[in-house]
């Protein structure tokens, strides 16, 4: 079955998990609805295991889990493995005590500090342009402050908190699909700005210490691993529930750099470039370079015939980034073909699968990643796929979101 929405359906996005308990902890662009999920794990029967192997914020597990069923989620990233790890916890009234104690001691500190230069500073590229002299006194003093902490639930919560006021104290803008910046604030040093990144720092940690304290009904967790050859110890499960980067050349990498180095998940560049190569989706720094490169596997994938006419328009549209996007089409599809032959061997028999993807185009030239998707599972030994047309999405007429489904016989 195939809908057309009239509206871009804003409620089936990021924008509908603000404020939803975990799933508002932190903003991950893009990142798909809570609500989406949630109709998909409320239609299994109870006691179901979910997978979701492109787990970025964690969005279909911690869903499963809130129902009272098990997720399972994987990523490439260590990061995500961590933050997912801690969405996941249960913490326990000694924690939570803990932590509102421990804020109240780094927001004293950190007054003290004041603006003091010699405290540890994240080794990210010009992160003058990212903020301003106030907010970066901010965040050197809280990281100082969590680091005087044991390693345990509390600080992960304290952590959660520093990831989560990154974005609101920084330049970065988030009005459209990637990270952009508005104009710095090249001010000397504030007291009254400095002061009220310390009260936004305050109040972050406190709203998720608040909603860590409603335990989950179920269980889930998130491996380190690589979705092309998902990790043996997942077993079999009930459904997957997922969204694969789009085909549209983002690197998710870049957009979570911030994070990942005051975590201290990245100290040099060429690091998240190296990640991002070992990522489906999106090409930046060295894997850029590596793109240039590349070159299909003898094997091929089910759609080599759709998908090197595609291909071909455009890499003859004249510029020179043609090739260099006629690569990244291939190697996107080769690396789902991996996937879907991997995912295939966790879904148990009657098992369903729900893929929420995007089309995407290049050049003019339409790459139709709904269809493409349905063919290489139907390839992989799935039945019944449909593709639902979800919502029009904002940034192109031509460009839409779709839930491609399947069962395993």
């Amino acid at each position: 079955m195939t809908l057309a929405p009239s509206r871009q359906n804003k409620h089936l996005t990021f924008r509908a998990n603000m404020g939803v308990g975990r799933h508002g902890w932190l903003r991950l662009t893009p990142a798909y609805s809570v609500g989406l999920v949630r109709d998909r794990v409320q239609a299994l029967p109870p006691g179901s295991t979910i997978l979701d192997p492109f787990s970025g914020t964690g969005t279909t597990p911690l869903a499963a889990a809130e129902l009272g069923q098990t997720g399972i989620a994987v990523d490439v990233n260590p990061f995500l493995q961590w933050l997912g790890t801690a969405k996941f916890a249960n913490y326990s009234d000694a924690n939570l005590l803990a932590a509102r104690a421990a804020v109240q001691r780094i927001v004293v500190d950190a007054k003290r500090l004041g603006n003091n230069h010699d405290l540890w500073t994240p080794n990210l590229f010009k992160i003058e342009k990212w903020w301003s002299e106030s907010n970066l006194a901010v965040l050197r003093n809280v990281r100082a402050g969590i680091d005087a902490e044991p390693l345990g639930p509390t600080r992960d919560l304290l952590e959660v908190a520093l990831c989560r006021v990154l974005i609101a104290l920084s330049n970065a803008a988030f009005n459209h699909q990637s990270m952009s910046f508005k104009e710095g604030d090249a001010s000397a040093f504030d007291d009254l700005q400095f002061a009220r990144g310390l009260q936004t720092y305050e109040d972050a940690a406190h709203s998720i210490i608040e909603s860590a304290a409603l335990d989950l009904e179920g269980s889930a967790r998130v491996l380190l691993g690589d979705s092309r050859a998902l990790p043996e110890d997942i077993g079999l499960v009930d459904a997957v529930v997922t969204s694969p980067p789009y085909v549209n050349r983002m690197s998710y990498i870049r957009e979570l750099r911030p994070y990942m180095y005051w975590t201290r998940h990245l100290d040099v560049a060429t690091d998240a470039s190296e990640l991002d190569w070992r990522a489906i989706g999106g090409t930046w720094g060295t894997a850029t370079s590596k793109l240039n490169s590349w070159r299909p596997s003898e094997t091929g994938t089910p759609v080599d015939a759709e998908m090197d006419d595609v291909r071909r328009l455009i890499a003859a549209n004249g510029s020179k980034s043609g090739p260099l996007l006629a690569n990244y089409v291939g190697k996107y599809f080769h690396d789902m073909w991996d996937h879907f032959r991997s995912v295939s061997g966790h879904v148990r028999s009657g098992g369903t699968v729900s893929y929420i993807i995007g089309n995407s185009t290049f050049s003019g030239h339409i790459v139709p990643a709904e269809v493409w998707y349905g063919s290489m599972l139907e390839a992989a030994g799935f039945e019944q796929v449909k593709i639902e047309q979800i919502r029009k999405r904002n940034s192109n007429k031509a460009l839409y979101e779709y839930d491609v489904t399947a069962i395993k016989p």
